[in-house]
């Protein structure tokens, strides 16, 4: 009886595994992270205590909520530059809805997750039945949701929430009564990454935002329903913004209308540094979940090391430039390097 052999029948050699390991952008974005975090521990006694890491991601929380849906959204070729906006709009909903309508503010926060999933719907709308190219629609949007959102404050902000409203955006879980704790609304975060990243990886629906991320026009003539999923997916993104909305005004104690400014720039750094191809076609959660962590310990860092705010605007955007580049190496790696690779394996 002979044994199989995947090389003789065409399949991938080791070398070809490793290959394809060693170029993942996770893999390189993973020891980057790990090199990063060591070089930053020298700039700071603060920087690796538990209390710093756990405000890290509670600060990073409302990015998260943005770049889970946005991933999914950049993998059909898309992009979503109206979820800052969203979530600006959607802050002040809740407090007008609250403070001015008189609604209990239980009835405030839906009112305000209602909006902001009606604004993803509105950008799915002129995107997918009138046809306009994404950017320039959530371009449009960003300035329309924004523009809402400060006509509808007037410049006043709403405080004085009751103290159960603060619980999801300022406390921490205990575990059994002990001294570890763990930000409430990272409990959000971890949800969303395994029931999106469970969807991208295991489901029909996943699989078909790679087609049409890969070719369009071959995914509609193939039978897949690139509308529906496409609504479904900028819909989500409205939606998850209310919700990091929702959680930003329950963090800051207040509402004003030029919440969520910038944010949408490091929501689509976070998902690029992941490996999510700008062009569409392919990226993973877990890519974006160790870009956003990266970014997050970065500003971190730096801010830890006595640099200016404005200094980490330019590194976001040097490190966005910097995803790109190392996106179109992957895609198209040098043959010396393609040689090496397999020469070591």
């Amino acid at each position: 009886m002979t044994t199989a052999n995947p090389t003789a029948n065409g399949g991938p050699t080791i070398s070809d595994r490793v290959q394809g390991i060693l170029l993942r952008q996770e893999t390189i974005l993973f020891f980057i992270l790990i090199g990063g975090v060591f070089l930053m521990s020298f700039q700071s006694d603060v920087f690796l205590t538990p209390e710093n890491l756990l405000n890290q991601g509670r600060l990073a929380a409302e990015i998260a909520l943005i770049a889970l849906p946005m991933t999914l959204i950049i993998i059909t070729g898309g992009i979503d530059l109206s979820v800052g906006s969203i979530v600006g709009l959607t802050a002040i909903m809740i407090g007008v809805a609250w403070h001015n309508w008189g609604l209990p503010l239980e009835v405030a926060i839906f009112v305000g997750l209602v909006i902001a999933t009606a604004c993803g719907a509105f950008n799915a709308f002129f995107i997918i039945r009138v046809g306009l190219p994404p950017l320039i629609t959530t371009l449009a949007t960003l300035a329309l949701f924004r523009g809402l959102a400060e006509g509808i404050a007037q410049a006043r902000s709403v405080r004085g929430y009751p103290d159960w409203f603060y619980i999801l955006g300022q406390k921490d879980f205990e575990f059994f009564g002990t001294a570890t704790v763990f930000p409430n609304q990272l409990f959000l975060v971890v949800i969303g990454i395994i029931g999106i990243g469970a969807a991208l990886a295991w489901t029909p629906f996943g699989r078909s935002l790679y087609a049409i991320g890969n070719n369009e026009t071959g995914a509609r003539f193939s039978g897949l329903p690139v509308a529906r999923n496409k609504y479904i997916i900028y819909t989500l993104s409205g939606f998850m913004s209310g919700v990091a909305g929702w959680v930003f005004v329950s963090r800051v104690s207040t509402t004003r209308s030029d919440m969520g400014n910038g944010f949408e720039l490091t929501a689509i750094t976070a998902v690029v540094v992941g490996g999510t191809s700008i062009f569409g076609g392919s990226g993973t959660i877990i890519g974006t979940v160790l870009g956003l962590i990266l970014i997050q310990l970065m500003k971190n860092g730096l801010a830890l090391s006595g640099a200016k705010g404005d200094s980490t605007t330019i590194v976001v955007g040097l490190v966005l430039i910097g995803a790109v580049l190392l996106n179109t190496f992957i895609a198209n790696p040098p043959e010396r390097v393609r040689r090496l690779v397999s020469r070591r394996s």
